[in-house]
Formats: C-alpha cells, sequence, structure tokens
C-alpha cells in the first residue's frame, strides 16, 4: 500500500512550465480539484490526501530535482513510511511524450532525481510513475528536461496532465499488484 507520495520538480518561477516539473503539473492539477493544505517540513511541502480510510501523504521537495532524496528520506523516516511504501512521480525522457508507465525499483537511467532517492533511501525499490517526456532529438539532456514544452507538447499537455491525474488516483485507489498489471511496462 502506498504510504507516501513525491512530486518530482525544481523550485522557481524560471522552471515552473518545464519538462522535469511534469511531477508539480500532475500535482498541481490534481491539487486544484481537492484543495490540499500544505505545511513546509522536510526541506519542501507536505499534506496528507485521504483515499478512503487511507491517509497518504503528498510530498513537494523544495530541493531541486539532484536532491529530492533528502526531502524523501527525511519525510519518509518521520512518518515510518518504508521505500517500498513510497510512489514518486516523475519526467522520465526514456518514454516517449505523453506515455504514463508505472514501475517498482529499477535503474536511474540518468535521472539524478532517481539517483538521489536511491542514495537517500538505500535502495531502489520504491514505486514510480514514469511521465514521459522524450528523449531530446539534438542537443544535450540537460538543456531538454530543464526546457519548456514544445508548442506541440503544450497543445498536448493539456490531455496528458488531466489523463496522468486520472492514471494517479486509480492507483491509490486499486492494489499495487492490480495498478502494476494495468499500467506497468509495456501497457
Amino acid at each position: 500500500m502506498i504510504k507516501m507520495t513525491v512530486f518530482v520538480g525544481n523550485p522557481g518561477k524560471e522552471y515552473e512550465k518545464t519538462r522535469h516539473n511534469i511531477g508539480w503539473m500532475v500535482l498541481d492539477a490534481l491539487a486544484g480539484s481537492v484543495g490540499l493544505n500544505w505545511k513546509k517540513k522536510f526541506n519542501g511541502q507536505w499534506t496528507d490526501y485521504s483515499v478512503g480510510s487511507n491517509k497518504i501523504i503528498f510530498l513537494k521537495p523544495e530541493t531541486f530535482v539532484n536532491n529530492t532524496g533528502k526531502s524523501a528520506q527525511a519525510a519518509a523516516h518521520f512518518f515510518k513510511i518504508k521505500p517500498e511504501e513510497i510512489i514518486l512521480v516523475h519526467d522520465d525522457l526514456e518514454l516517449d511524450f505523453e506515455k504514463i508507465v508505472l514501475k517498482k525499483g529499477g535503474g536511474t537511467g540518468g535521472h539524478n532525481g532517481l539517483r538521489s532517492m536511491n542514495q537517500h533511501l538505500g535502495t531502489s525499490e520504491y514505486y514510480r510513475l514514469r511521465l514521459g517526456i522524450s528523449r531530446p532529438v539534438h542537443g544535450s539532456v540537460s538543456s531538454h528536461v530543464l526546457g519548456r514544452f514544445s508548442p506541440d507538447e503544450e497543445i498536448g499537455l493539456q490531455t496528458f496532465v488531466p489523463r496522468a491525474v486520472e492514471v494517479f488516483e486509480d492507483i491509490l485507489r486499486i492494489t499495487l499488484d492490480t495498478a502494476i498489471t494495468k499500467y506497468g511496462i509495456g501497457k
């Protein structure tokens, strides 16, 4: 059962509409529809979110993507949450734009937020809701993930973000085994 969700992004106005912040875009869309009461702690903001009788901690680290694990580890320690009870919502350039995949464990794929999570949690065995942003055709990966979406992608975000919210909410309502079958690799 998921007890904490960590939404990946970078703080600051200059990063708001960048690919690295797709996790925060999903959170903002979800938060806007349910009205959440945020508190500051763990180098970020947190709140609790109820799904039926289950209470889930939502964490929005404000440590920049490269230090996401620092915030996540502090919150997990405080709330006594195990890594396998965490889901990380993050951008993934290995997936085509608009593709959504749920995965447990695995490598970092060069994602510094995942590297930080693995380092601070001491394991990679947490869940990841991977949001496809595509690999750049040319230019650096860093410029791509810190860059804004193209005009065509901006149009696609109008359906991508709400669909990601729906998938995320569904994952929180069903068993993790069912969620992996429904949204896992190859789906």
